[in-house]
């Protein structure tokens, strides 16, 4: 059947669009592309999940904590798991982190132990604690290298920590009105649409491009008074005549208003505060996949002081201030932040 101007794209898999991405790359072997298949398998199997969390009791708090104190909500775990099964019989995955894991876990090594070339970290479920009011929610994941040199038995996650610009890929699944698959390999960013008819993720668009400038500012203000003084005098500007003004849109969900800042231009803030000196966001699994997105559609990702994807974790629960946007509000931000 041949696309109409009003389906481009209709019939073009990711993971069709992923091996056409793989031909670019001479060297590259079909494990990146099985790979990347065991996160859409599992993005499929959470979407069904999210959208029927009522039906199936799985809302609310788990009665447990994570490593980071804050309470597990029943979705966190299960979304977790799914993740953690998924990549598991990938065959090709040495070791994953999340979120939930207090510690990094290797995944059985044996036999096939030197196929098992790649690291995958995640946060299963953003903004879970959002989840009982019906607002979007989502998955970020990143791929790294393993780097047998780096392995040190007593300490697994020694061959984790290695700064966001060596990542192999990243991208983010928003479970909301529809389920949409952000994804990068460091050759532009493109997104796909999952079909539940089929079953399937759907190119939507490819070589995303994040406006040079938006509108809105994204950030809980209620942290104001606690925000470094040059992230209050850009609020400040932001609300002038001179501004435009901005509009503040904030869903307190990072990948849902990461998505609308990706899509829409704009600028989304996360400083840190007296609570949280060293900020919330965790470096590793969140703050660098989406470091990784913006630059790769055009846009900037800082903690302020430096570039993110510069970044060499110390610690797998490392926390970063983030600023990521638009280049032009990037640039005003860092000008008042100097």
């Amino acid at each position: 059947m041949t696309d109409t101007p009003d389906t481009p794209n209709r019939f073009i898999t990711i993971q069709e669009h992923i091996i056409n991405e793989q031909r670019h790359h001479p060297a590259a072997t079909g494990g990146f592309s099985w790979l990347l298949s065991g996160i859409t398998l599992a993005a499929r199997i959470i979407s069904a999940n999210v959208r029927r969390a009522g039906i199936l009791d799985v809302l609310g708090d788990s009665g447990d904590s994570n490593v980071h104190g804050e309470q597990q909500q029943k979705l966190d775990l299960l979304a977790n798991k799914t993740i953690e099964l998924c990549l598991g019989y990938r065959g090709n995955v040495a070791m994953i982190a999340s979120e939930e894991l207090d510690q990094p876990k290797v995944i059985t090594r044996g036999e096939n132990d030197e196929a098992r070339k790649y690291i995958v970290v995640f946060d299963p479920l953003d903004g879970s604690s959002n989840i009982d009011v019906n607002v979007s929610v989502g998955t970020i994941f990143s791929i790294f290298q393993r780097d047998p040199s780096r392995s040190d038995a007593a300490d697994p996650a020694s061959e984790i920590l290695q700064p966001g610009d060596q990542q192999l890929a990243a991208g983010y699944i928003v479970y909301g009105s529809s389920t949409v698959l952000v994804y990068t390999t460091g050759e532009g960013v493109h997104m796909f649409t999952l079909d539940p008819s089929v079953g399937a993720f759907l190119l939507h668009s490819e070589h995303i491009r994040m406006p040079d400038k938006g509108k809105t500012y994204s950030v809980n203000e209620g942290n104001a008074g606690s925000f470094p003084e040059g992230v209050q005098r850009y609020l400040e500007w932001c609300k002038t005549e001179e501004a435009g003004p901005y509009s503040a849109r904030y869903i307190g969900s990072l990948v849902a208003d990461f998505h609308r800042t990706l899509l829409k231009g704009g600028i989304f803030l996360y400083p840190p505060t007296a609570k949280s000196p060293n900020g919330k966001l965790r470096l590793l699994y969140e703050a660098n996949p989406i470091a990784f997105l913006a630059e790769q559609a055009g846009g900037m990702a800082t903690d302020g002081r430096m570039r993110i994807m510069e970044k060499a974790p110390k610690s797998v629960h490392e926390r970063t201030p983030l600023y990521v946007g638009s280049r032009v509000d990037m640039e005003r931000l860092q000008r008042h932040l100097t």
